[in-house]
């Protein structure tokens, strides 16, 4: 069985949490405590077994005890189930441990040991009621607001999109499916930089020419950009660090183009890696108002602290 992805305690320190990404350790790690839980990683993760019968350990069966007055034959039938219930959880412990197969990540993947702010997928917990009006990014420890006319991905290849526009459109060049809002959110592991400026500058180009030139199976959408220029740029607060965003305007050869924005800022959770936010927002009468940009920069928060401010033009110290 394969642990779904989450926090778990971290095997090589643990007085810490780490992100298991669902095959192996991240470099995200954090102090424990309770946290909201995602409510992507459910709609993802469906409900599964309690976690000790989903790792092979049989379950209790209750075995009635005879009466006072009962036959020596009815003790006799209790002790045969107990053994039997016995020998079956032996059993099913052997078979599971012995399907290591020598793989060395096998042994350090998280175990039965799991911390409180795991996912209830794998711990079985209760899950909190789930805030339709919000998206979850708990790797990155945020929380995006899902304003009106926007909506959870649904058949969306790239796992780091956090919300869509409803709905698909012909793509204006290349044959394919297009979408007139996407965002999406991930964490910054390319390089070493630290500066959300820079970081933002060098992501902006990127950001454009895989939303309107060309895409990851080498399609052409919407014939490719003719031209850009920069709308805005400058510090933002974000869930009330201090970041940076880079804004253009794109024009293409078939289509109406559209706007794009990256915006970089730390994180507050873990080790505070940086987190980049693209938005790529089609432009004409048909795409998402380019306000929402703002609105939902201004909604981010972190996890599990709503009340928490850091929006627009608050909070901006130095450039970083």
């Amino acid at each position: 069985m394969t642990t779904p992805p989450g926090w778990y305690r971290d095997p090589s320190a643990p007085h810490t949490e780490r992100w298991w990404d669902g095959t192996a350790w991240t470099e995200h790690r954090r102090t424990p405590g309770t946290q909201q839980q995602p409510q992507q990683l459910h709609q993802q993760y469906p409900q599964q077994q309690p976690y000790p019968q989903q790792y092979g350990v049989a379950p209790t069966v209750p075995v009635p005890a005879p009466s006072a007055g009962g036959s020596g034959r009815a003790k006799a039938v209790a002790l045969t189930i107990a053994a039997a219930v016995l020998v079956a959880a032996i059993v099913t412990g052997a078979v599971v441990l012995g399907k290591d197969d020598g793989d060395p990540g096998a042994a350090t993947a998280p175990t039965a040991s799991v911390p409180a702010g795991a996912p209830s997928s794998a711990s079985g917990s209760a899950e909190p009621s789930a805030d339709p009006g919000l998206v979850v990014d708990e790797l990155n420890g945020i929380t995006l607001p899902l304003l009106d006319g926007w909506a959870r991905p649904k058949n969306v290849s790239d796992t780091d999109v956090v919300m869509t526009t409803p709905g698909t459109y012909d793509c204006p060049g290349d044959d394919g499916l297009c979408r007139h809002g996407t965002v999406i959110s991930r964490t910054v592991t390319a390089n070493d930089e630290r500066s959300t400026a820079a970081l933002a500058r060098d992501d902006i180009s990127d950001a454009a020419d895989l939303a309107y030139d060309r895409n990851r199976i080498d399609e052409r959408p919407f014939g490719g950009i003719t031209s850009h220029r920069l709308v805005e740029q400058g510090q933002v607060a974000v869930a009330g660090r201090t970041g940076y965003f880079v804004r253009w305007r794109v024009r293409t050869e078939a289509g109406p183009g559209g706007y794009v924005q990256s915006m970089a800022f730390p994180s507050s959770v873990g080790s505070e890696s940086l987190v980049m936010v693209r938005y790529v927002f089609d432009a004409g009468a048909e795409g998402p108002p380019l306000a929402d940009m703002d609105r939902i920069t201004k909604g981010i928060r972190p996890v599990g602290d709503q009340d928490t401010g850091g929006g627009v033009g608050s909070d901006i110290g130095p450039s970083q």
